[in-house]
């Protein structure tokens, strides 16, 4: 009998996404001077990280209806992130590089949120 493999935090892609990109905003944050960081920083930092822990907030939560709740919460999420991107690149805080990473893995994110989204409806029962 083969033994059964629960699907793990680690293994969703979406999160492991947004995890890595929460990192990647705070090593450029943690850099920026006082009042970038007091003003642009600091929303930044956090509306990126509320992607992923409002994914892994969801994933622990027991039924369906919560969990599929928690992931859209990430969608509001990602929509902020994409502000505080643009207001980081109009203000000069960010390189053209660092802008267009941080732009591209926001793009991506919601389909892979939907796909989570999908599965969590399809897989489970209530």
């Amino acid at each position: 009998m083969a033994e059964q493999k629960y699907l793990q935090l680690s293994d969703i892609s979406c999160y492991k996404k947004a995890l890595a990109l929460s990192n990647y905003v705070w090593d450029i944050v943690i850099k920026w001077d006082w009042f970038a960081k007091r003003t642009v920083g600091i929303q930044s930092v956090t509306a990126i990280d509320s992607i992923s822990a409002n994914i892994a907030e969801g994933f622990g939560r027991y039924s369906k209806k919560d969990k599929i709740k928690f992931y859209y919460y990430s969608f509001g999420s990602v929509k902020e992130s994409f502000d505080w991107d643009e207001k980081s690149n109009i203000r000069k805080l960010l390189t053209k590089k660092q802008y267009e990473h941080i732009l591209n893995e926001l793009q991506a994110l919601p389909k892979e949120i939907h796909q989570l989204i999908k599965f969590t409806m399809e897989k489970l029962k209530e």
